[in-house]
């Protein structure tokens, strides 16, 4: 048991950035369901506790748990539920890596998380066709970080050829088109909630896209709030106590390192500042696969 751990935390430590998310949704579904096991063998209802880590369409309820707009997107209501959203994120967060940064994925699933909950509370307390549902309305699933991801790869590039089992290739603008366009003919269906959800995080994707396109970043407050949290955790490096002694070799090995260190560092800067400015298109395939490496770093 000690050695599955072991591995599990060393290929969550080695894996992507969309990897370490769907070890966090696995991770938290496992979790929720044992207690709601643990629960129910103690005839206690764990509704009323995992209620609070829901998305409630009722304002008066969300002002009791706002926690709750970035809880629900790892929240999901069953084996089919997360399976399918993680089949997406992992297809659709590899292409994306292709095209952006681990951190700008990082921070898109958090920002479509929010657009898809702040969208689905707005339709539920505007249009009085749901009004009958809001108390008793609550969501959960990472469908709208995925869509969100979707998005933002089918703005960059529309063209991307998708492969899919007895339907041939299709270009990704279309496949992200149908997903849309079927969210917007089921937004009065059962799972209304969810198909709202959706259209909001492809909106989040495309305002990262564009924005991203024009040189401004939507998602860096996220990233610089996550990287703030994740340092409070980080253990700090022991300093040595032995006395090293340099040699003449051993300084020079060090200033050439250091030397390839700061050319390697300036050429992303460079690489960086050309993307804000041009684009993804207007980088050659030498460019786009130096900012691809520097991203799995």
């Amino acid at each position: 048991m000690a050695t599955i751990i072991t591995d599990l935390k060393d290929s969550f430590r080695r894996g992507s950035i969309h990897i370490q998310l769907i070890y966090i949704n696995i991770a938290v579904f496992v979790a929720v369901t044992l207690a709601g096991i643990a629960l129910q063998l103690f005839n206690m209802e764990q509704a009323r506790v995992f209620d609070w880590l829901e998305l409630p369409a009722s304002p008066a309820r969300f002002i009791m748990q706002p926690w709750s707009l970035l809880t629900y997107m790892f929240m999901h209501g069953g084996l089919l539920h997360i399976l399918f959203n993680m089949l997406w994120l992992y297809w659709f967060g590899a292409i994306f890596l292709n095209m952006f940064s681990s951190k700008h994925l990082r921070g898109l699933y958090v920002l479509g998380g929010i657009c898809g909950g702040a969208l689905y509370m707005l339709a539920y307390n505007v249009f009085p066709y749901f009004r009958p549902y809001i108390e008793n309305s609550f969501m959960v699933g990472a469908s709208a970080s995925v869509l969100a991801i979707v998005a933002a790869a089918a703005y960059r590039e529309p063209n991307y050829p998708i492969r899919l089992f007895l339907l041939g290739t299709l270009r990704l603008k279309y496949l992200a088109l149908i997903v849309i366009g079927m969210d917007l003919l089921l937004i009065t269906s059962e799972n209304a909630g969810g198909h709202i959800a959706h259209l909001g995080g492809a909106l989040a994707g495309v305002w990262f896209a564009a924005g991203l396109n024009k040189g401004r970043d939507v998602t860096a407050w996220i990233n610089h709030a996550a990287d703030g949290i994740a340092s409070l955790f980080r253990r700090k490096p022991r300093k040595p106590k032995m006395k090293v002694h340099y040699g003449n070799g051993s300084r020079q090995q060090d200033y050439d390192y250091n030397a390839r260190k700061k050319a390697q560092s300036d050429e992303i800067d460079r690489i960086l500042d050309k993307l804000r400015k041009t684009g993804y298109e207007g980088l050659s395939d030498e460019e786009k696969k130096s900012l691809f490496d520097a991203s799995k770093r």
